[in-house]
């Protein structure tokens, strides 16, 4: 029987960027996954918690972005379960909640460093494939070899969601950085001026 095969892309996405969607793009063209979700982190663990919009916009500006593609799919289930997040209690819960679905975990090779340090990652690793895409400045360590570690050869993307937001905060005009339905959505409710 056939397993969809998702991939996974977790995140904070904020604010989204086109640098989120060109990644995705990349990854669903030019490997065999059917489709990418991207799972909006209520709280990264190893992120400072002060600079986050709520959620609940992060996710519609995601939305947005992602609206006309059905290729994407946005993931909110994070919102409802224990704060922080840990990407193995997710993976846990989407894989019995889609028994007939593969999933795969997208990272870039600065994750792949600090990986030792997720919760279960060796659970992670015995359970599910990752995708790992180039990040400037890292070579992803010693798990880049592993079994379960798939490189992608992917465009290094240098536009980041911190970019954004200082960009915002300067009065710099970026609308060609962001999909145009979230751009307009951030301007809109003046998002990051204060940043």
């Amino acid at each position: 029987m056939y397993k969809n095969k998702i991939g996974l892309f977790f995140g904070s996405f904020n604010p989204v960027h086109n640098g989120h969607l060109m990644l995705a793009n990349y990854i669903v063209e030019y490997t065999d996954l059917d489709s990418v979700w991207f799972v909006v982190s209520p709280h990264n663990p190893f992120k400072d918690k002060k600079s986050l919009l709520d959620d609940h916009h992060r996710r519609d500006m995601l939305e947005l972005a992602v609206k006309n593609d059905e290729r994407f799919e946005v993931c909110d289930i994070e919102f409802y379960m224990p704060k922080p997040s840990y990407t193995i209690d997710t993976l846990v819960r989407l894989s019995e909640r889609y028994p007939n679905t593969d999933f795969y975990l997208i990272c870039g090779t600065d994750n792949l460093i600090n990986f030792h340090k997720w919760k279960n990652y060796q659970v992670i690793l015995d359970n599910y494939k990752l995708l790992v895409y180039p990040r400037k400045g890292y070579d992803g360590g010693d798990m880049l070899n592993h079994k379960s570690v798939q490189i992608i050869d992917a465009p290094e993307i240098g536009i980041s969601s911190t970019f954004i937001r200082k960009a915002v905060a300067e009065g710099k005009d970026i609308r060609h950085f962001m999909p145009e339905r979230s751009y307009k959505y951030m301007i809109d409710m003046n998002f990051y001026k204060g940043c």
